[in-house]
């Protein structure tokens, strides 16, 4: 799976135009900040299994929690664990209530005018519905007037609505919109296969499948502050070791998670 240059010719541009911005970085020196107060506070998803999630004890655990540990391990400081939602995982950053934002981001142009977005660790499968097999729904032309459950700041929620016509039922987290789908409030629950993935191996959802054909397929990137260039940077070192050294391969296995063509090309890179 290639990565279009597209990607890469705007993080360069981005990252050209941070390294100018001199008074900003000053004002925004994040590595400093951590290392003065002794933890790295770290914004994750705690309701996507297995990326990242809430176990039965209560404890944050994921895939992604394993490379947030990584980061503070790396800067010799603790972690702090923030659980964030699409909806306010920009903001939360923006605000400066986190310092790191590791959670199932993908990389879209406009969020990359918003905050710093390294290079990508990840790649997500793909955007597609989740419903009952044998609904009937096999062409997202299929989603026209029938309503829909969203998750409240993804980004293939406008696709849904206004080229497919589905009407969009959006809620504030993904367990808001896989409870309405239980409950039939909608015929099915459009967001990423990667998180679909790990919902099918749940009895629960025997009877659900992803219906339709995949679309949009996005590498995923972690956030920093937009002003924040020596941060970026660190981050992007950070990235290319965990590809080099096969981490996060390693990570797939650890959670049962099928391997990446995007990570195995990324190692074969930089090994």
């Amino acid at each position: 799976m290639k990565i279009e240059k597209g990607w890469w010719v705007s993080t360069a541009i981005a990252a050209l135009v941070l390294a100018v911005v001199g008074t900003a970085v000053a004002q925004s020196d994040t590595i400093a900040s951590v290392k003065q107060k002794g933890k790295l506070v770290v914004g994750v998803k705690a309701d996507y299994k297995p990326f990242g999630y809430t176990d039965p004890s209560g404890k944050i655990v994921g895939l992604e929690i394993d490379l947030a540990n990584d980061v503070a391990k790396r800067l010799g400081v603790q972690i702090e664990l923030v659980p964030v939602i699409a909806a306010n995982r920009m903001e939360f950053l923006k605000q400066g209530r986190i310092d790191l934002m590791i959670a199932t981001m993908a990389y879209k142009p406009d969020r990359a005018e918003v905050i710093g977005i390294p290079q990508p660790y990840y790649y997500a499968g793909a955007a597609n519905v989740f419903a009952k097999k044998g609904s009937g729904l096999k062409q997202w032309s299929d989603l026209k007037g029938k309503p829909v459950c969203g998750i409240q700041g993804a980004y293939y929620n406008r696709r849904t609505g206004e080229e497919f016509g589905a009407n969009l039922v959006v809620f504030k987290g993904v367990t808001e919109a896989m409870a309405a789908l239980e409950a039939g409030n909608c015929v099915g629950t459009v967001f990423d296969t990667t998180f679909f993935a790990g919902v099918m191996s749940d009895p629960k959802w025997a009877d659900y499948a992803m219906v339709l054909p995949s679309i949009d397929p996005e590498p995923w990137g972690v956030g920093v502050r937009k002003e924040d260039a020596k941060f970026a940077s660190y981050m992007s070192d950070v990235i290319k070791d965990w590809h080099k050294t096969g981490t996060i391969l390693e990570l797939e296995k650890k959670w049962g998670i099928p391997q990446s063509p995007f990570l195995a090309e990324q190692r074969d890179k930089y090994k």
